[in-house]
């Protein structure tokens, strides 16, 4: 028998995300509002050079940087 998930061919994490987002909306205000904060997420990524960690960064701030700087053209 196959997962829902998988005959309609999302990953395990897609239908996670889906699941709990619908759960969130159908609760009343006040709860929905306080499930919606722990919801949020936020990740960090770090370079290694040689060993050692580099900075922290905020993956969403490193995307919006990396889109607007101009890619360089050889």
């Amino acid at each position: 028998m196959a997962f829902a998930w998988k005959a309609a061919g999302i990953s395990y994490n897609r239908y996670i995300s889906v699941a709990s987002r619908v759960v969130r909306r159908s609760l009343k205000d006040e709860p929905r509002m306080l499930a919606e904060k722990r919801g949020v997420s936020e990740l960090r990524f770090a370079t290694w050079e040689n060993g050692k960690q580099g900075d922290v960064k905020n993956l969403m701030e490193a995307n919006a940087a990396a889109s607007v700087e101009p890619t360089p053209q050889s």
